[in-house]
């Protein structure tokens, strides 16, 4: 259920904001967007599975939280992020 780590490796290149980065807002958020999806084809099979639900909303809640943080500090960085990883807000 979780990302392999050539997913991982892959995104954090792809949405790191400099050489080494993989803390910033950007890189979380897009780990956390490539797991909340693996998940959610994971419910398509197994809709009584309630305690990987709960992780789940744990995810998104995180996910939340990153992007307001996000929206906060700087409004264009948060605009094209939710551009480029096509979540609806």
């Amino acid at each position: 259920m979780s990302i392999t780590p050539e997913e991982k490796t892959r995104l954090i290149k792809e949405y790191a904001t400099k050489e080494g980065d993989t803390g910033s807002p950007e890189v979380q958020v897009a780990i956390l967007t490539s797991r909340i999806t693996t998940l959610t084809e994971h419910f398509k099979g197994h809709k009584k599975d309630n305690h990987s639900r709960r992780g789940l909303l744990m995810m998104v809640a995180l996910r939340r939280k990153l992007l307001d943080y996000t929206k906060s500090k700087d409004e264009a960085r948060y605009q094209s992020l939710i551009q480029r990883l096509g979540i609806r807000r």
